[in-house]
């Protein structure tokens, strides 16, 4: 369900109704009447879905984590708030640009339409942005030919799963972020699909090389072994950019990560 196309036609209906209450219908009703009840929920409900809708559409969106690519960093059940005029105002619904502010950087987590299906939102880190040559081979990210700073630290332990991954901090554009390496996890790339720009990537057995095309760009969940991501199917276009991840405001299993999360 299109949820903010389901909020635009609840918006336009009541809007009507109340113009229509405005305008027309309390001058013809009969002093001391009641408003039918389709016009009172109308007139009482617009104002609540105006804002709504203006806070939901141009300023932030909640979003819920659904899978485990972006642990540690996010985990499933994190219910965060994505800045929706960090990359540009966007048209609602049709999400078309109207004014450009920033372009997504490296190292952003980043909320877009699924490329093979814009019907779904999906969440990932940016690694490559337009023009950038990405290179992913024996578990090593590379960005234009210079090797991403990549430092161990403490194991992560699932609690799912009750095992430890080796987890490490990542550097991309002087700031820091958590990934996770399984041991005996493959590095090449299993499943990659046909996808357009498909002949920017070159694939073999330690993982893959692609030049980002474009308006386009690379990303990658944190547990990356865990992720499907770019190297699977392809690049994020920049129509189908959401906002900015940058805020945890409620896990119902961890309240002590509200906040957490920039």
């Amino acid at each position: 369900m299109n949820f903010a196309l389901f909020l635009l036609i609840l918006l336009l209906v009541t809007g009507a109704v109340w113009a229509l209450e405005a305008a027309l219908l309390r001058k013809r009703r009969r002093e001391g009447a009641r408003q039918p009840w389709w016009v009172e929920y109308s007139v009482s409900f617009f104002p609540v879905i105006l804002i709504v809708f203006l806070l939901r559409s141009f300023l932030f969106e909640p979003f819920k984590i659904p899978s485990g690519s972006m642990i540690p960093t996010l985990l499933v059940g994190d219910f965060i708030l994505v800045n929706k005029f960090t990359y540009g105002i966007r048209l609602p619904v049709l999400n078309v640009k109207l004014v450009g502010i920033n372009a997504p950087s490296r190292g952003d987590v980043m909320v877009f339409r699924y490329p093979e299906d814009p019907s779904l939102d999906y969440i990932k880190r940016v690694v490559g942005v337009p023009g950038d040559r990405v290179e992913y081979r024996n578990k090593r990210l590379s960005i234009n030919g210079q090797p991403v700073p990549l430092q161990q630290i403490e194991d992560y332990l699932s609690r799912e799963r009750m095992q430890y991954t080796r987890r490490f901090l990542e550097t991309l554009e002087s700031a820091q972020h958590e990934i996770m390496l399984e041991e005996d996890a493959p590095a090449f790339v299993p499943q990659a699909r046909a996808f357009p720009h498909f002949g920017n990537c070159n694939y073999n057995m330690a993982g893959v090389m692609c030049t980002v095309p474009a308006g386009h760009y690379f990303v990658m969940g944190d547990n990356r072994d865990n992720s499907s991501d770019s190297r699977v199917w392809g690049f994020v276009p920049d129509e189908n950019i959401v906002g900015r991840a940058f805020f945890i405001w409620l896990n119902l299993a961890e309240l002590g990560r509200f906040g957490s999360f920039r």
